[in-house]
């Protein structure tokens, strides 16, 4: 498959015991690693045997450092030369299991730098059955970024998977995707303007409820289907074929749920691309999902474990 991961990063995944503001406080441990959306779902296909290729913006020398870290894991980038320097985050995990984000925005790009990316796509999408696209978008590209990629994909034959929140996720509707698969704080929050980038606790007959109204009301504004994840909850689903809930397999421990929405896109678009049926495709997003919150580093999957978490599809 071709991944659309146009805003890479440097990761520090910096552990420690608890994140108090305003105070010096010391790490346990920190893992430098190259990151972003997109090279979270190129790691979940490498684990899983998938023959994928990553397409990112490399600004700077430290776009030069994260091109030449992603070759050492053995991930195929097509890199795209721009200005500035790579983006940064810090993901905090606290030994009680809260997690923090912090994400820069990325460099700011220049007349013709989407046009040279939009050229690349359509050049790898020549081999490909799925495209997804994966994660934000920085300051400069088109709103309707991922929206011109999907009709992109269509042209070609290839079905697309967005995954992006906000504006963008909104924009992108416009062009009929074939699979929208944002968490429900992203779903609402397009949907209902609620800021919050969290998916908050609650009755589970509740989640449930507004995961199926949201992802209902994203098919109505034009995706021909919607996977509004919730967590540990599950998923809702809706499509040609109706609604559906899909309850989360159940896991043995969460070391690092950082990532999960980015394993279910992998794990769903690579059955895609091996041309599962959707139902089927979905439950191997979820066991993959499911199995990386298991692992230390966002996107790292065992196969075995996918395996063993895979469901039978019920319904989609």
């Amino acid at each position: 498959m071709v991944i659309a991961g146009p805003n890479l990063t440097i990761d520090r995944t910096i552990a420690l015991g608890e994140l108090r503001p305003g105070e010096v406080l010391r790490a346990d441990s920190v893992v430098v690693s190259p990151g972003g959306k997109g090279v979270n779902v190129a790691r979940v296909a490498r684990e899983l045997g998938c023959p994928a290729v990553l397409v990112g913006f490399v600004p700077g020398r430290t776009g030069a450092a994260a091109a030449a870290m992603l070759d050492d894991e053995g991930l195929a980038l097509r890199a795209i030369e721009v200005d500035g320097e790579l983006r940064s985050a810090a993901v905090i995990l606290e030994r009680g299991g809260r997690v923090t984000v912090l994400n820069e925005p990325g460099p700011e790009l220049r007349a013709g730098d989407w046009g040279r990316y939009e050229a690349a796509m359509a050049d790898a999408l020549d081999s490909h059955r799925v495209l997804a696209c994966s994660g934000s978008l920085p300051p400069g590209a088109p709103e309707d970024a991922y929206g011109r990629l999907a009709a992109l994909a269509r042209g070609r034959g290839a079905a697309s998977v967005v995954d992006v929140a906000g504006a963008h996720l909104g924009a992108a509707l416009a062009a009929s995707p074939d699979v929208v698969t944002p968490n429900l704080a992203e779903a609402e929050g397009l949907l209902h303007g609620r800021a919050d980038e969290t998916v908050s606790a609650g009755a589970a007959d509740v989640v449930r409820e507004r995961a199926l109204a949201a992802a209902r009301e994203l098919v109505e504004r034009g995706a021909r289907r919607a996977v509004v994840t919730a967590a540990e909850a599950g998923a809702a689903v809706a499509g040609p074929d109706g609604e559906a809930w899909m309850d989360a397999p159940a896991v043995d421990v969460v070391r690092n749920p950082v990532g999960a929405g980015d394993a279910l896109v992998g794990g769903l678009a690579i059955a895609l691309e091996r041309g599962e049926p959707f139902a089927d495709a979905l439950a191997h997003g979820m066991a993959t999902a499911a199995a990386s919150v298991e692992t230390d580093v966002a996107g790292l999957v065992h196969a075995a474990r996918v395996a063993a978490l895979r469901r039978p599809a019920s319904a989609a």
